[in-house]
């Protein structure tokens, strides 16, 4: 007689592994694993970047000098950045520097690039090394052959006498109306080189034909500049203007050793009031004010050139 299983001698349905609950053994239970992997790296941020940046601010709170106990002085520090002349002027000169170190030298990269890349010069990389030099030299090294050059007797002042122009010659680091073009400029030839580098890398990846196809229809080498390059090159121009705006906004060694802020305070940055008002003037307070407010400006600024970069891309 055949046998015939009842419902009850059934052996039980094997369970799906898709309804397991959220909190089982299942994939989805185990959500947090992937951010073990990137625990290690964001505690080291978090240690050397984040925790100082909270405590500046914490810092920027009080009146203090670093040595007696503090006092609660809410945002009357950052009140007096807009009340101090001397502040308001160091982030006026910080300002400055932008156009030296960024404006000026993606417009000076973009043509010396343009020019290499269309010309089709033999020892390019010989070239490319030579002209981002200026970022292997320590600044500190930068700052004491420049500040020889800007000398009273030295090899700026000594090429003017030569060339009959002696009512040009001038203390160039000690005047208030030339120390800070003068100091920018050095920041120009610093930053030249890496934005000439960067913007050479891009128009690389040009295509040959475009440029033909243009001068086969009768392009100039400004048509195809505005026309080819200048679109191909965006993205590239966003990466330089963002390095070269934050190395102008957070300068300290270049002022230092070149002009100390002088004369007066025609060349001081807000990198160098903090250094000054923390270890001159004992105000640590009010330089951490400094330090937190520059660092939202050069947030601000990159957040912008990015946000501008990636419309126009």
């Amino acid at each position: 007689m055949p046998s015939s299983l009842t419902q009850a001698d059934k052996p039980p349905a094997r369970r799906s592994r898709r309804a397991e609950p959220p909190g089982g053994n299942g994939r989805t239970g185990h959500w947090w694993i992937p951010y073990l992997y990137i625990l290690p790296a964001f505690l080291v941020y978090a240690a050397f970047m984040l925790y100082p940046l909270g405590r500046a601010v914490h810092l920027s709170l009080f009146d203090w000098d670093g040595l007696t106990l503090a006092t609660f002085v809410g945002f009357g520090n950052y009140t007096d950045i807009l009340s101090d002349a001397r502040l308001r002027a160091a982030f006026g000169h910080a300002l400055v520097f932008v156009f030296f170190y960024a404006i000026l030298p993606v417009c000076l990269g973009l043509v010396l690039a343009a020019v290499l890349t269309r010309a089709k010069v033999h020892g390019l990389s010989v070239f490319r090394t030579i002209v981002f030099l200026p970022q292997v030299i320590a600044m500190v090294v930068v700052a004491v052959a420049w500040r020889q050059i800007y000398a009273p007797d030295g090899a700026l002042n000594t090429l003017l006498r030569s060339i009959g122009l002696d009512a040009l010659t001038r203390p160039w680091l000690g005047d208030y109306t030339f120390s800070l073009p003068a100091v920018g400029l050095i920041g120009t030839w610093v930053s030249t080189g890496l934005v000439t580098v960067l913007l050479l890398a891009g128009m690389a990846r040009i295509p040959a034909e475009q440029f033909e196809a243009a001068r086969l229809d009768g392009a100039g080498a400004v048509r195809e500049f505005f026309s080819i390059i200048l679109p191909s090159v965006r993205s590239e121009i966003t990466v330089a203007l963002t390095l070269t705006i934050v190395a102008s906004l957070k300068t300290f060694d270049l002022i230092y050793v070149t002009t100390s802020g002088g004369p007066g305070s025609s060349t001081t940055v807000p990198s160098y009031e903090v250094y000054r008002r923390a270890f001159e003037l004992g105000q640590v307070g009010s330089a951490a004010a400094v330090g937190v407010t520059l660092t939202v400006l050069i947030f601000a600024i990159t957040a912008v050139v990015n946000r501008i970069g990636e419309r126009t891309t």
